[in-house]
């Protein structure tokens, strides 16, 4: 699979006119085209939602554009349920999955009437206490525990997971919870990270869904949805083939008439909790070359670092590069792309074989749509860079400006910085 920017080369150099590098730059076409084909995919439940994970890319402009499309918003945090308060989701369209809670952000869920989905059977008592009631629906986060394997392949550790209850205590939390009054119950899990396999939700939704039949036959509580979560992941690498969700929402519906059909239980909703896959091949890191550098390797140094990307940093991360109007010529050369900050992990990419780079070349940063500008920060006294939306007319819209000194610096409230050295 060849990987194009959603960007021709004459476009980006005319918004890098306008705006400096870096910047993140988002495809609203590309992101409208994948909403509908989710929820073409899985248009045969009645009752589907998409809720987006906030963390992702918690940006309203872009998370307004799948609300157009259904989407509700999965939060984890109390600024997250205030974003997404903000852009007019409340209630149902708030599924809030979190760990390790404070009381205050149980409260203010329940304030919103978000679903609450519960990660451990100690929260009930917490929960209850917090909000004096437990509410009328309400969701558990299950754990199977072992290693997750499809076919012989382990995709993930569930058993070495803080999140999500035991079988037995997931059992024995609907009994706690349908005597406290809740009436409507979810179950959700997540079992694997960044998938690139149609097997992995069909999979998920066996286990689920058997489980479900389990529970409400022998709690006599009614599961109301079943949230597959997120998992489904996105081609980083050039040489993987990326998921088809239709041949997906296909699977997870065969399972769902061989499962919960039969036990009567075909009116059970079915949610997902996508990030990446919703967002992540549609924005992309944007960065000029600066430096280049001859030692014991080349090195070629951008404007950007790993505050504005630091999966490469932190998980060693492949995130493939384009060097724009250089898309066709051999890739020869052999360079780490780093950035300026005092940390030797603050790279790009290394060894990576790519056209010869020229200082000024705008190199383009792949898949950065999810998990990208939301885990920035500020090390180095680095600012945060703004975020564009390349509109489906190909003008640009402004959705972030970039963090100044000032900024920075508001938090000092005890300190007086002086106006002169933030403007």
């Amino acid at each position: 699979m060849r990987k194009e920017p959603f960007v021709t080369n004459e476009q980006l150099k005319e918004i890098a006119k306008e705006y400096p590098t870096p910047f993140y730059l988002y495809d609203e076409r590309g992101i409208r085209n994948n909403a509908k084909a989710l929820k073409d995919a899985f248009s045969w439940n009645k009752g589907y939602k998409e809720y987006f994970a906030v963390k992702a890319t918690p940006n309203p402009f872009l998370i307004n554009i799948l609300r157009e499309y259904g989407c509700g918003c999965d939060c984890s945090s109390y600024t997250e349920l205030m974003l997404s308060e903000a852009i007019g989701a409340t209630g149902s369209d708030i599924m809030f999955s979190s760990n390790d809670t404070p009381e205050e952000e149980f409260k203010k869920a329940d304030e919103l009437g978000a679903i609450i989905n519960l990660d451990d059977i100690t929260h009930i008592d917490f929960l209850e206490k917090a909000l004096g009631h437990i509410p009328e629906t309400i969701s558990c986060r299950f754990n199977p525990g072992g290693l997750f394997k499809i076919s012989n392949d382990i995709m993930d550790n569930p058993g070495d997971s803080k999140y999500g209850m035991k079988k037995d205590q997931l059992f024995e939390a609907f009994k706690i919870l349908k005597a406290k009054g809740a009436k409507e119950f979810g179950i959700h899990a997540f079992l694997a990270s960044n998938t690139v396999t149609n097997e992995y939700y069909p999979m998920l939704a066996k286990i689920l869904f058997e489980l479900a039949v389990k529970l409400q036959k022998e709690t006599g509580a009614h599961i109301k949805f079943i949230n597959l979560s997120g998992g489904i992941g996105i081609p980083y690498s050039p040489d993987q083939e990326p998921n088809d969700i239709r041949v997906i929402g296909e699977g997870v519906r065969r399972v769902y008439e061989e499962v919960l059909t039969p036990a009567g239980m075909g009116d059970v909703a079915i949610y997902t909790e996508l990030g990446r896959f919703m967002m992540g091949p549609y924005g992309a890191l944007v960065t000029k070359a600066i430096h280049e550098k001859h030692t014991y390797k080349d090195y070629v140094g951008v404007d950007a670092c790993a505050v504005n990307l630091m999966r490469p940093a932190m998980y060693g991360a492949y995130h493939h590069i384009t060097v724009m109007g250089k898309e066709k010529k051999p890739c020869n050369c052999k360079y780490d792309v780093v950035g300026s900050l005092c940390e030797n992990n603050d790279k790009f990419a290394i060894d990576r074989m790519l056209p010869e780079i020229e200082k000024g070349d705008l190199l383009f940063i792949h898949d950065a749509g999810a998990h990208g500008f939301a885990m920035g920060y500020n090390y180095n006294g680095k600012l945060k860079c703004a975020e564009f939306l390349l509109k489906e007319d190909k003008s640009v819209q402004l959705i972030r400006r970039a963090e100044t000194a000032a900024d920075y610096f508001a938090t000092f409230d005890c300190f007086d910085i002086g106006e002169k050295l933030v403007k």
